[in-house]
């Protein structure tokens, strides 16, 4: 599976496809118009450790949960609900996650990739 989870709007995602130069056949989904599914997110989370990870903690809205516990299932449903708190760029690559714009990760799928 080639699928990427991005938001158009993001200048740090244009600039990390741009060096990736994905080929043709990824499937890519601008997550503020096409909302992630349930399955999707579950998809995301059997390939990594913990909701948490796919959690984007300089979202401005996660100010509105400060002092609250969020739980495991809490994170889930607010990425659900809210495609801000989705970290990204998410890229699965056969049975791997590369989750966000850290130079490390963007670097690891670039080797995946042959790149």
């Amino acid at each position: 599976m080639k699928k990427a989870y991005y938001l158009s709007t993001c200048d740090t995602c244009k600039r990390i496809f741009k060096e990736l130069n994905l080929s043709d056949d990824w499937k890519l989904q601008d997550i503020k118009t096409e909302k992630i599914t349930l399955e999707q997110l579950e998809e995301m989370r059997s390939k990594t450790d913990s909701y948490e990870s796919l959690l984007n903690k300089r979202a401005r809205k996660l100010s509105e949960y400060k002092g609250q516990e969020l739980s495991e299932e809490k994170l889930k449903f607010m990425i659900l609900e809210e495609y801000t708190f989705l970290k990204r760029p998410v890229f699965i690559f056969d049975d791997e996650i590369f989750i966000g714009n850290a130079k490390k990760t963007v670097e690891s799928l670039k080797t995946k990739l042959g790149a």
